[in-house]
């Protein structure tokens, strides 16, 4: 009979990191830049993989709720 494949999601290097506010702020601004740079190429045709820009939506979405968090944090810290 063949095994079952058991599935374990692996977090990454960069899930597991604890990254300080000014350095979410820093890479949302690059990942903005990149989403901006890509909707330009989409725009004239020279996007190899439009899925680029979906991804990169989603991962400035991610960044925005770990600045939150971390906001939340300091704020709960400081009271």
């Amino acid at each position: 009979m063949a095994d079952k494949k058991s599935t374990v999601k692996k977090t990454t290097k960069a899930a597991t990191e604890v990254k300080t506010i000014e350095q979410l702020n820093v890479e949302l601004a690059a990942k903005q830049a990149d989403l901006l740079e890509a909707r330009r190429g989409h725009a004239a045709g020279e996007l190899a993989n439009p899925r680029v820009l979906t991804s990169t939506k989603k991962e400035i979405a991610r960044l925005h709720t770990a600045i939150r968090a971390a906001e939340l944090a300091t704020e709960k810290e400081s009271k």
